[in-house]
């Protein structure tokens, strides 16, 4: 049948949460503030560079509005993205093997360059047909302009239409463009499992989420 899987970046396909932490603390000890747990870090990202600054500041008791910080933090992220950054076990055979079968895109929140870099760094790049970062002409996720879009462009309905996310955002960015969901729990979304609606595959390992792949696309 005809199909597109849409996956989720941070937290789905990579665990980037010690750069992620390392750099927004490195940004904090610019003006001066005490770092922050990773997992305190982890727990504010999905909503795109500029919240993770502004969340990230607010906590520390430092103006959300300070007028570089954003600047700062992308310079600094470029320059540690890729050191401890790796894809979760067991996702790579997950990606390429459903490659294999149906169109895949990336859609995220993170700028569309450090994700194209870290999907080719992790010789993922050629499994996607389409990647979009939160920094192109469609709003971030929870819209769901950029998952109709993708729907457009691979010319499937929201049926055929499988978004697979780790995160609060994911979800309701599945049930705002009425696309079938598989949540990533391994992820570091925090999802708390009653707002996982019903009818949605949850896996608790990349393993898992490759056998509701295979239950999307059939036999």
């Amino acid at each position: 049948m005809p199909a597109l899987i849409i996956f989720d970046l941070d937290g789905t396909l990579i665990d980037s949460r010690r750069d992620l932490a390392e750099s927004t603390n490195e940004l904090l000890a610019t003006y001066g503030a005490s770092p922050l747990p990773i997992d305190r870090v982890a727990a504010m990202v999905g909503e795109g560079a500029r919240v993770l600054v502004e969340r990230a500041l607010t906590v520390s008791g430092l103006d959300p509005a300070s007028p570089d910080a954003l600047s700062r933090f992308l310079t600094i992220y470029d320059r540690r993205l890729l050191n401890h950054t790796r894809p979760y076990p067991g996702i790579a055979p997950v990606v390429r093997q459903a490659a294999a079968r149906a169109p895949l895109a990336v859609l995220t929140n993170k700028p569309e360059a450090p994700s194209r870099r870290l999907l080719e760094a992790f010789d993922l790049g050629s499994c996607f047909r389409w990647v979009v970062g939160g920094d192109t002409a469609f709003p971030r996720k929870p819209d769901p302009a950029s998952v109709r879009y993708l729907m457009s462009e691979a010319r499937v309905t929201p049926a055929e239409t499988l978004l697979v996310g780790d995160s609060a955002i994911d979800v309701q960015t599945a049930g705002r463009a009425g696309v079938r969901l598989c949540v990533a729990r391994y992820g570091f979304g925090r999802l708390d499992p009653a707002a996982v609606p019903a009818g949605a595959d949850v896996a608790a390992t990349p393993g898992e989420v490759g056998a509701a792949i295979a239950r999307f696309l059939g036999p």
